[in-house]
């Protein structure tokens, strides 16, 4: 996990990042960081107006994501961030887990910060560090828990699937909070109600109390205790005046 969340300290490092960035004529990074505080900090750029910035993890698509503020004379660009992919492999009969991996770089001493999205396959994993520490790993990891194995710089392609996902079809009242969150989660909406009004769930990243709030197309949901969620689509609209909706469950 990360270290305990101070968001006053959080916000004084991005800040810091993009004056620096402003002042020294040299791009600033920070991170990686996980999905809620990305979503934080593309907040706190929206409130200063400042859009020379970058959220990128190694990869299109990743979760954990590194922070790159840049001099207004520089175009950000996913080549300047510091992140290197090592990949992994290991005997495709032994099982090994994202928590596997995720210890075993931490008992070596690294921060979490250091580490961005950890992707487990059939024999094989890839994950992505910043580049500073990526030679480091390479001479110290060769067993993951009891298991052997084989560490080398660079991705393999295609990547591993980040998640495995169940389906789920539904049809709703409307777009609202409380029958998104019923819907997701197999509940009534009073009940759902409750669960939002208790700051238990989260929209797109962001705890939300407000039961009437709308969900859109590709929205992320997480519910705490019940799972996470991303619904790919709204819609169509029954003959009743109904919303047809589809999404995905992590699992």
């Amino acid at each position: 996990m990360d270290k305990q969340y101070n968001k006053s300290l959080f916000e004084a490092k991005i800040y810091d990042a993009v004056h620096l960035a402003q002042n020294t004529s040299r791009p600033r990074f920070i991170g990686f960081l996980d999905e809620c505080r990305a979503a934080e900090v593309q907040e706190m750029m929206s409130k200063i107006h400042f859009s020379n910035y970058l959220l990128y993890g190694g990869y299109n698509g990743a979760e954990r994501l590194m922070f790159g503020a840049f001099p207004d004379y520089i175009k950000p660009h996913t080549e300047q961030f510091s992140i290197s992919a090592v990949t992994a492999t290991f005997r495709t009969c032994d099982k090994l887990s994202h928590r596997d991996f995720l210890g075993a770089l931490l008992s070596n001493g690294i921060e979490r910060e250091t580490i961005g999205d950890i992707l487990v396959g059939n024999g094989i994993c890839v994950f992505f560090l910043q580049s500073k520490i990526a030679n480091y790993i390479l001479t110290q990891i060769s067993k993951v828990g009891k298991i052997g194995v084989k560490l080398n710089i660079g991705a393999v392609c295609p990547l591993p699937q980040n998640h495995n996902f169940k389906e789920f079809s539904s049809i709703v009242a409307s777009s609202r909070l409380d029958c998104m969150v019923a819907a997701a989660i197999g509940t009534s909406r009073e009940k759902a109600s409750q669960l939002i009004r208790s700051g238990l769930v989260m929209l797109d990243h962001k705890v939300n109390t407000v039961v009437s709030a709308q969900v859109e197309q590709g929205s992320k949901l997480s519910v705490r205790g019940k799972g996470r969620f991303i619904f790919d689509n709204l819609g169509p609209v029954t003959k009743k005046g109904r919303l047809s909706i589809t999404g995905r469950k992590y699992i």
